[in-house]
């Protein structure tokens, strides 16, 4: 019985990871870090995949552990980014500021409450919509580097994720996506030194511009590959 307990929490320790560089981030945007709080939400977006993808593994996917990652995505990839939209760029315009800034995550919110009427036992290979895990990701690196665009690019982004979340445009699904054991090593040596970062220096390493792209562009060749397998 406790063996079966054990391996039903498993999934959702990576879930309940997820919600707590969530609740950081926010404190970071808070105090104007936004180089950590972007650090932080890029770990949990690493979180993020994985939950799913050892719960379904382990045989353990079920209602709870979608209602929970639902819930943590919310802080993590709504309230988190829109934080930081809020601080660099809506602050300016006082409570029509932030009123706007809180469209985010209600936006996000809408979107996750359609995924989860929607989904199925059976895997799609499209998502409705831009998942609110790339949404937030994506606005916390523009945020970022706002100081080095064009004065519009926070707010056209905020409100081009914002819809597009809402949308019924077809985004591919990585979920059926087997993960193979060198996956692991790669997510884990990446929060590893993400978190060596954190704690030495608040300058960024070469490697945290390097691994991340590296990361995605070893996402995106298993999705192709994986797909092309499917049609021979």
């Amino acid at each position: 019985m406790w063996k079966e307990r054990v391996r039903n929490s498993i999934p959702n320790l990576f879930t309940f990871g997820n919600l707590y560089c969530g609740f950081l981030a926010i404190v970071m945007a808070a105090r104007g870090d936004f180089q950590n709080a972007t650090l932080l939400i890029v770990i949990a977006m690493m979180l993020d995949s994985l939950d799913g993808r050892i719960a379904r593994m382990l045989g353990v996917a079920g209602d709870f552990g979608k209602e929970l990652d639902s819930l943590a995505d919310v802080v993590t990839f709504g309230v988190a980014p829109a934080m930081m939209a809020y601080y660099t760029y809506f602050y300016d315009f006082g409570e029509i500021g932030l009123l706007v800034a809180a469209l985010f995550p209600l936006f996000g919110a809408f979107r996750l409450a359609r995924f989860n009427l929607s989904a199925t036992n059976v895997a799609s290979t499209y998502f409705s919509g831009v998942p609110i895990t790339a949404a937030g990701g994506i606005l916390a690196v523009v945020t970022l580097f706002s100081g080095r665009m064009n004065d519009l690019m926070v707010p056209l982004a905020f409100t081009g994720l914002a819809f597009l979340m809402v949308s019924r445009v077809k985004i591919p699904s990585f979920k059926d996506i087997p993960v193979p054991r060198h996956t692991f090593v790669i997510t884990f040596t990446l929060l590893y030194v993400t978190y060596v970062m954190i704690a030495r220096s608040n300058e960024w390493s070469t490697f945290w511009f390097i691994a991340v792209p590296l990361y995605i562009a070893f996402l995106l060749f298993s999705f192709v590959k994986r797909k092309k397998q499917k049609q021979h």
